[in-house]
């Protein structure tokens, strides 16, 4: 049972996040005009990603703190060791709640704030211009640009610059592998994700000219009305931010996250995702999974490891033999078991 009736982690699709309380007064907001969420399900998500969502498992744990994060509308910081489902969550809870098709931002070291919230390309737009020459911008009347070619048709929302539209209901946005960012990425993110809103200064500047401007969101091919250059959301997002623990981050940034870690799966867990993706278990599947759990305890292995080793070893045709080196060789060390602790 979960502290709240919004997200299970049952798997069966529902309406809960109609059920969520009230937000604390800091955290209410109040963007918009307000935009329908994407009407996409499961149709419209890959079928990788559709596979990861309905196969994901949760505990006791990741429940009751993905509904505090819903609750209190703030970002999930999960960390653990690879394999540990982190990624897989945010996909399990949009299936389970209706909430469309998760954004997705894959953080590297030159990932930066504005990546996440919007692309501008002044080249292609200096490129138009010149293309162009002799007509006046329609957007921008009198401004002594003579593009022919408006400021918003080289502009494209991020993933977390869509995530903070003015959803009526949240949108789910993965923020991978924050530890791999640059220093500051974490300090720059808190005013957006404190504030709830952003501006494009790009379009701050054309206000006086063009106070509104069609943009393309992350996601699709749709798009959406900004006002005067500010973006601020209705419905705050669901974000889940992912760390397999290469760094640390700063108190204040930690303390505007809900945290949650994902520990190595026990053997009864280890049973379930590998019977929620590969169906029953025989007795040498039984076998495998207690030869992984032993090679875990002397160095880092994850949980794919397994599920591909057990794959193999159903295909037709192998040899004992064979799939025992298959196995082996599947299930080789990440790390020291210590590289990886459980905190």
């Amino acid at each position: 049972m979960s502290l709240w009736p919004v997200y299970t982690g049952t798997d069966e699709p529902h309406d809960g996040v109609s059920r969520l309380p009230d937000p604390p007064p800091w955290r209410a907001f109040d963007g918009g005009p307000p935009l329908p969420s994407p009407s996409g399900g499961d149709d419209s998500v890959s079928r990788d990603r559709k596979h990861r969502a309905g196969t994901y498992r949760a505990t006791r744990e990741s429940v009751d703190l993905v509904n505090a994060a819903m609750v209190l509308r703030r970002p999930l910081l999960i960390t653990g060791p690879p394999g540990s489902g982190k990624s897989s969550l945010p996909y399990a809870v949009a299936r389970e709640l209706k909430l469309g098709p998760v954004l997705r931002w894959n953080i590297t070291s030159r990932s930066t704030l504005q990546d996440g919230l919007y692309q501008y390309d002044p080249m292609a737009r200096l490129y138009a211009a010149s293309r162009g020459a002799g007509r006046t911008s329609p957007g921008e009347p009198g401004d002594g640009n003579p593009t022919g070619d408006a400021i918003e048709d080289h502009l494209r929302l991020g993933p977390l610059g869509t995530a903070l539209l003015p959803y009526e209901r949240p949108r789910v946005l993965l923020i991978d592998e924050i530890d791999k960012s640059d220093l500051d990425l974490p300090n720059d993110l808190l005013n957006v994700l404190e504030e709830g809103q952003y501006e494009i200064p790009e379009l701050v500047r054309a206000a006086e000219h063009t106070p509104t401007a069609r943009l393309m969101a992350a996601g699709g091919e749709d798009r959406v009305t900004v006002e005067r250059g500010l973006v601020r959301c209705r419905a705050f997002p669901f974000i889940v931010l992912t760390s397999n623990g290469e760094r640390e981050f700063p108190p204040a940034f930690l303390r505007r996250c809900v945290p949650l870690h994902l520990s190595r799966p026990d053997p009864r867990h280890l049973e379930a995702i590998v019977r929620a993706h590969l169906g029953d278990l025989n007795g040498e599947t039984r076998q495998m999974i207690a030869t992984f759990l032993e090679r875990r305890s002397t160095g880092e292995l994850a949980t794919d490891q397994l599920l591909n080793a057990i794959y193999l070893s159903r295909v037709p045709g192998l040899t004992t033999e064979s799939r025992e080196a298959l196995a082996a060789s599947l299930m080789t060390h990440l790390g020291p078991a210590s590289e990886f602790h459980d905190f």
